[in-house]
């Protein structure tokens, strides 16, 4: 294998063979190849694309470029979920409890906020003691006996995607569809699913801002992972406004501690929640069709298995096992709460929700730089969604500051997020389409 002939063959258009792939995949993995020849091929890859094949390939390569997992003796389909990020999306917390009390195995590996999205490990630790880099033994325990595990990814899980996308990223080549299809999916390759639903975002706050382009990307995860051997679908879902409504950490384990006990009803996240256990459950084959997958979710929601099924995840990964009984001893409330009100009257008919996502960041919830730490306290709860009709001086959020100056600059940069109109707009679907 040599490394220039494949970079060069890329950059004049020649579709790469799956051999070709994998050797210079393997390189990377071994460190073998120098910095400028990864970059080389990146930018390749971005200005020609690749064909399914080769997308196929290269997620292939890179899942094998380290650990492979394995969850023979579950005696559960194996299945996972997967979101391209968005404001206020804490779906994962709810959903693999929930899928797993209607019989799946759900072995969720997660990630850190990116951007303006926030990260559901970020969200995790938030509660004291959570482990979120348990050795294997310990995740496939955890997986086998409560049937749901939400972990972050270990260096051994391909780690040929952490070297690429570390030169992706400072090479401008982040925004292409075939490495982003195999960033994602390598890992859930790695992870040794069965089963895998993918929801992706469109809107303000999602990193595809048109439906031609969530559309492209959604169908192109939908292939080759088909490709690569796990059944998948995906849903592009509307992330023109925060989707929980709350948007932050502490704030976010809150709002999900409630959903699970019954208070989010009729709301758009549990539209979201329902809709991906269904397709979670149909996929595996538990349910005949989404109307029964459904209901078995609510059931398992109702009923207190999913709530029940969360609270065992929590302790046997190092947190307390009485969280959800008494959440106010273990989630830290910021010192400083303030109200945003309406500056008139109105409907709320429009958000920018990646300058809330921002607005997070700026209060300390997320990070500038991968080194920062970050405040889990901070952020926004009681967000009304759009389409709600406001009086003057109604609360609209509440912001969760360390200090008086962030909530103070909180408040203002929150009102300016939102647009208030004289009629009752017309609110987007959460769910758009299927994949």
């Amino acid at each position: 294998m040599i490394p220039q002939e494949i970079i060069r063959q890329k950059r004049n258009g020649a579709i790469l063979s799956a051999a070709d792939i994998d050797g210079f995949i393997g390189a990377l993995a071994r460190d073998e190849l120098a910095e400028s020849q990864i970059g080389a091929f990146a930018m390749a890859v971005w200005f020609r694309g690749m064909t399914r094949e080769e997308t196929v390939a290269l997620t292939l390569a890179m899942a094998r470029s380290g650990d492979t997992l394995s969850w023979e003796g579950i005696g559960r389909p194996i299945a996972d979920k997967h979101s391209t990020g968005g404001v206020g999306d804490n779906v994962s917390l709810m959903l693999a409890p929930i899928a797993a009390a209607c019989g799946l195995a759900v072995p969720m590996i997660s990630g850190r906020g990116l951007g303006h999205t926030g990260g559901t490990l970020d969200k995790l630790e938030s509660i004291p003691g959570y482990g979120i880099t348990p050795d294997a033994a310990r995740f496939r325990k955890v997986v086998d006996e409560v049937g749901c595990a939400i972990i972050g990814q270990t260096g051994a899980l391909a780690p040929a995607d952490g070297k690429l996308y570390a030169v992706r990223d400072v090479t401008a080549t982040v925004d292409s569809v075939p490495l982003i299809t195999a960033s994602i999916l390598s890992k859930k390759l790695a992870a040794g699913l069965q089963t895998l639903v993918l929801d992706v975002k469109i809107g303000s706050g999602a990193f595809m801002t048109s439906q031609e382009e969530a559309e492209t990307l959604a169908r192109s995860l939908v292939d080759v992972a088909n490709g690569g051997g796990v059944k998948t679908s995906a849903l592009i879902t509307d992330m023109n406004q925060p989707l929980a409504d709350a948007a932050g950490n502490v704030v976010e384990l809150q709002n999900c501690l409630d959903f699970l006990k019954g208070n989010k009803a009729g709301t758009r996240l549990e539209t979201v929640v329902f809709a991906f256990a269904a397709e979670m459950l149909v996929q595996a084959g538990i349910a005949a069709n989404a109307a029964e997958a459904e209901g078995r979710a609510r059931e398992a929601l109702a009923s207190g298995k999913a709530a029940q099924i969360f609270g065992r995840m929590v302790h046997a990964l190092g947190g307390p096992a009485d969280l959800l009984e008494r959440p106010d001893r273990y989630l830290v409330a910021a010192p400083v709460q303030k109200p945003v009100l309406a500056a008139a009257d109105g409907w709320l008919g429009s958000c920018d929700a990646r300058a809330i996502g921002m607005s997070v960041i700026d209060l300390g919830g997320g990070r500038r730089r991968p080194q920062d730490k970050i405040d889990h306290r901070v952020g926004f709860s009681d967000l009304l969604p759009l389409g709600t009709k406001v009086r003057k001086g109604d609360r609209i959020a509440t912001v969760h500051a360390a200090d008086e100056a962030g909530a103070e600059k909180a408040v203002a940069d929150l009102s300016a997020s939102y647009h208030l109109v004289d009629t009752a707009p017309a609110v987007t679907p959460v769910i758009i389409s299927r994949i």
